[in-house]
């Protein structure tokens, strides 16, 4: 597979969405940077991909909000790494984010799903 292959094929998060996946993966306990990233990856079926440019931009302004708290601790590969952890504001705004993608979700499944698409093509 070619670069304009994996770029044609990649899947462009969209805005607001990584800060939920994020969350999510927090929910799940404290995890560092590259933990999340392979948990999004991993959770996605490999059909998400966070890059490192966007993963910690959104990292530094959920913490920002207070969503999320972060320490430096020790990793499994006996490195210095900054951990992230859910805050309590952080589940609050966990279980808004997911309250608005499901009504997102399902106006577009249901414009995608409608008789007028199909007669207009």
């Amino acid at each position: 597979m070619d670069k304009r292959d994996r770029y044609r094929n990649r899947i462009e998060i969209l805005q607001g969405t990584l800060d939920m996946l994020i969350l999510q993966t927090l929910r799940w306990g404290p995890q560092h940077g590259y933990g999340i990233s392979n948990a999004i990856r991993a959770g996605s079926a490999d059909v998400l991909q966070v890059e490192t440019g966007s993963l910690y931009p959104a990292l530094h302004r959920l913490e920002r909000s207070g969503w999320v708290e972060s320490e430096w601790r020790i990793s499994e590969n006996k490195q210095r790494a900054k951990y992230y952890r859910l805050t309590p504001s952080g589940r609050t705004q966990l279980a808004a984010e997911q309250s608005r993608w499901n009504q997102i979700s399902a106006a577009i499944a249901a414009l995608m799903d409608s008789k007028e698409s199909e007669e207009g093509a």
